[in-house]
């Protein structure tokens, strides 16, 4: 068995920003459609076990800890009515679906790898997003990520060859050198190439020696200089790092809550509302044929 657990959020945006909803003739709700039909994609491909997790507000428990994180400040009001929209419409469609509210969508995703990766039925779980964020998440090759834009896999092995490191040293790393996409900055002076040669060394900030003298990491410039400013801005570099870190206490059910047995009743009027009927036999299709394996 296999689990595919979905970013939602970044796949409303993926498909916003694609060339589909991009086109004059695309529908009002193009994004929401995309989402629609890329859900039903995994299943066409022989996915049994999904789950989609969205930020259904944008702001989040991070926000009270730094007053930069992300808001929802600036983004198109249109694309933001489509979250609430495409969450009804997936609930519809019979997908197991994750609306975060105090919580992010990332929080899900990793509360629901966590449980896949202690379910022996579970072969692989995929986390469907190519936030980096979550590639803490990654457990060899038996808990992984899927850029579905680029069609790459990223298991462990991959991790550490992207950044450095392994993945239980991404928090670390983005409490160094920031997130510009979800609002906080990082330390001043380091970047990816410093982060990710002293975390491949020490792993958290915690091993790192107070000392400059006993940083023995070869090639890294200007130590003198990341370590005043690592001293300098310890709490900061904490802080980034509680935030970039996700949560696992997030209730999501267990993976047989996760099993799609095919669209509801509901749907129907969803696909109608979307202008594209068709979508509700669409859907019936492929969940009758996944019944006949």
């Amino acid at each position: 068995m296999q689990v595919h657990l979905v970013d939602g959020t970044y796949e409303l945006f993926r498909q916003a920003y694609g060339r589909a909803a991009r086109r004059p003739d695309a529908k009002q709700f193009a994004a929401s459609i995309g989402v629609l039909r890329s859900t039903l994609a995994l299943f066409s491909d022989g996915a049994t076990h999904v789950g989609v997790a969205s930020d259904h507000v944008i702001e989040s428990f991070r926000n009270d800890l730094w007053p930069g994180y992300k808001t929802s400040a600036g983004m198109p009001p249109e694309l933001l009515a489509q979250i609430p929209m495409v969450e009804e419409a997936l609930d519809a469609m019979g997908v197991t679906t994750w609306a975060m509210v105090e919580h992010e969508a990332d929080d899900a995703l990793a509360a629901a790898a966590a449980i896949a990766d202690a379910d022996r039925r579970v072969e692989r779980a995929v986390i469907v997003t190519a936030d980096k964020d979550l590639g803490q998440c990654v457990r060899g090759t038996r808990v992984v990520q899927y850029d579905r834009r680029n069609r790459l896999f990223l298991d462990e092995e991959a991790i550490r060859a992207k950044f450095g490191i392994g993945p239980s040293s991404i928090p670390d790393y983005l409490g160094l050198v920031g997130d510009s996409a979800d609002g906080f900055p990082g330390l001043p002076g380091w970047g990816a190439k410093s982060a990710s040669a002293m975390l491949a060394r020490w792993e958290h900030l915690e091993s790192i020696p107070d000392s400059v003298r006993d940083w023995d990491v070869a090639g890294l410039r200007s130590p003198a200089t990341l370590a005043v400013a690592l001293r300098d801005n310890w709490s900061e570099a904490l802080l980034f790092r509680r935030i970039a870190t996700v949560e696992t206490d997030v209730d999501v059910g267990s993976v047989d809550d996760w099993r799609w047995t095919g669209p509801t009743p509901e749907f129907a009027r969803w696909a109608e509302r979307l202008e594209l009927p068709q979508l509700a036999d669409e859907a019936a299709t492929v969940a009758s044929m996944l019944a006949g394996r």
